[in-house]
């Protein structure tokens, strides 16, 4: 008796079982046989940012501006190293005003850079304090391409890595 017991249960758990996956087996039927179909078709161009500086220098001091040879508008930022002896020798001027400074040591191209466009001298006069020795002044240029916000106002962020869309912690 005990026995029949078992059965009509186990028999009554499987029914049930049944039931309730059926219930859903015509969702999960219309999920699996639903299908679209699309004509046409549209070309996607990415671009990048691409700049190149410009570095000519005469009386000791660096004319230094950048161009945007890529396809798309960006920001630059310039930061001139001369070694541990040279680099407080260095005199950033700007003649047009579109050049800042920041705090972390990079100047910053206020405008915005069209793509083919270069941006006004900034230049960099270099106090050789009257040593004989040669050294170098090595100038860092670096561009990010331009965001927009939800208002439609650019703006930038440089703390995008290259290559990977990652953001720097």
């Amino acid at each position: 008796m005990r026995r029949d017991w078992k059965n009509k249960t186990f028999i009554l758990a499987i029914i049930a079982f049944l039931m309730v996956t059926g219930a859903t087996v015509h969702q999960a039927i219309a999920y699996f046989t639903t299908y679209t179909a699309a004509s046409g078709s549209a070309v996607l161009h990415l671009g990048f940012t691409t700049t190149i500086p410009d570095e000519e220098v005469s009386d000791w001091t660096k004319h230094v501006s950048i161009q945007n040879t890529g396809d798309k508008e960006c920001y630059v930022r310039v930061k001139a190293f001369a070694g541990e002896l040279y680099e407080a020798a260095l005199t950033y001027t700007d003649t047009s005003g579109k050049w800042s400074a920041g705090e972390d040591g990079y100047y910053y191209y206020n405008d915005i850079l069209a793509p083919g466009a270069s941006s006004d001298e900034l230049l960099i006069k270099i106090d050789h304090l009257n040593r004989e020795e040669d050294f170098n002044v090595i100038v860092v240029q670096e561009c990010t391409a331009v965001l927009y916000d939800e208002n439609g106002q650019p703006y930038y962020d440089w703390s995008i890595l290259a290559d990977t869309g990652e953001v720097q912690e």
